[in-house]
């Protein structure tokens, strides 16, 4: 716990992890999802941001004032600092030293090459956790290659199971591994936390875009690793539970999904089809997914004489789980999600309309909060460097030489 850094004036978005410093060395997307998590819960968390960035705007992940950028980086301060100068690596180190957490997802050599990998950092301060995200893990014969989102959905086999047979490989419409290998590191960072309680060490978690994708094909992989069963792709079906997948209404289109044969006899009866259920050729699930494309199609006959909103009540009211398939805009507009309150406005003196996704989880006591916006280049350097016991000479001289 960094007991001097505590009473920083910065407001944190939950009291959870407010005893907690972190610094964020991170770019793009896999690195500053983990490290949103920490800031979203309260930790103290500094970006550091590279001289040899664009101060003008400019980032890996679009302009600093893109909506990428805003939602990544929001409950955060930020400060300049050059890594590359010795009295910038100085300096680092000095924040290290009394700092809870460093995160990084540079490639395995970077941090080695920079001086500030897990040992160099755990030799000034033992208790430090460090977290780590890389394309394909830390050594091995891929460590050195970099890594991007949609070459792990494809390593990962993601992307053969996903899109329409014979069609080809489909990528996922979001960055699936980058988003998970960035929760998971936030997971792991926070366990190893829980863990210093007890032993009053630090520790190195490490994980990367590869481990994070196959780890997500969950029951997928594990029907190859016990059964050895090659999933393929099954577009919009449910490759076990059937009949499930997208029907279309008289207005757009609805999602069934049945998991047992009690479902599907009252999805037969909702639809007013009850001859479905009995029909030999659909009376079991080996039956079902035999001949899933000729159920789907008598399903379908149904459905489209009825709009989207009358399947949607009507399907429920029977006990059969069924929902809209909407655009995002639409879904903003959902009375539920207006009621989870997941888009949060960011306040900030500009008055700049500033609206985000928020946490999806929440705490009785100790909720998830936005409480300030993503901060400009380096706009917090001075602040920082004062609370961590940098003297007035001492930041004006690195202001004078350039290192911040």
């Amino acid at each position: 716990m960094s007991r001097s850094l505590s009473r920083c004036l910065f407001p944190h978005a939950s009291e959870a992890l407010s005893r907690f410093t972190v610094l964020d060395l991170t770019r793009v997307r896999s690195g500053p999802t983990c490290v949103r998590q920490l800031a979203d819960w309260g930790a103290n968390v500094i970006k550091i941001d590279a001289l040899t960035e664009d101060a003008g705007g400019e980032q890996p992940g679009g302009p600093r004032r893109g909506s990428d950028f805003q939602n990544l980086h929001r409950n955060k301060r930020a400060m300049t600092l050059n890594l590359k100068d010795e009295r910038g690596l100085a300096v680092f180190k000095r924040l290290a030293a009394k700092a809870d957490v460093v995160v990084e997802n540079f490639r395995p050599d970077v941090k080695k090459k920079l001086g500030i990998d897990y040992e160099s950092l755990a030799a000034i301060n033992p208790r430090i956790v460090y977290g780590s995200i890389s394309g394909f893990g830390q050594d091995g014969p891929y460590h050195k290659r970099p890594g991007f989102d949609q070459i792990a959905q494809g390593m990962g086999g993601l992307m053969s199971i996903t899109g329409a047979p014979g069609e080809g490989p489909m990528r996922v419409g979001i960055p699936v591994a980058d988003l998970t290998a960035g929760l998971f590191c936030a997971m792991g960072i926070l366990t190893a936390l829980l863990e210093r309680e007890v032993s009053g060490k630090g520790q190195w978690v490490q994980t990367s875009l590869l481990q994070a994708q196959i780890f997500m094909l969950d029951f997928q992989a594990a029907r190859w690793l016990m059964e050895k069963e090659v999933a393929k792709q099954a577009g919009n079906n449910h490759p076990t539970s059937i009949p499930t997948g997208v029907f279309k209404t008289s207005d757009g289109y609805i999602n069934i999904a049945t998991t047992g044969g009690r479902i599907w006899e009252r999805c037969a009866q909702a639809i007013g089809a009850p001859e479905l259920y009995n029909h030999p050729d659909y009376a079991t699930a080996p039956a079902r997914s035999r001949n899933r494309d000729a159920l789907n199609a008598e399903i379908e006959k149904r459905t489209v004489t009825k709009s989207t909103e009358t399947w949607v009540r009507e399907l429920n009211e029977a006990g059969v789980p069924c929902g809209p398939i909407y655009a995002i805009d639409q879904m903003f507009e959902d009375a539920q999600v207006k009621h989870l309150g997941i888009a949060q406005d960011v306040p900030n003196d500009e008055g700049r309309p500033i609206r985000l996704v928020g946490q999806p989880v929440t705490l009785s006591r100790t909720p998830s909060r936005m409480v300030a916006r993503p901060p400009e280049f380096g706009e917090q350097t001075d602040e920082v460097l004062k609370e961590f016991g940098l003297s007035a000479d001492e930041i004006a001289d690195l202001h004078q030489r350039k290192v911040v």
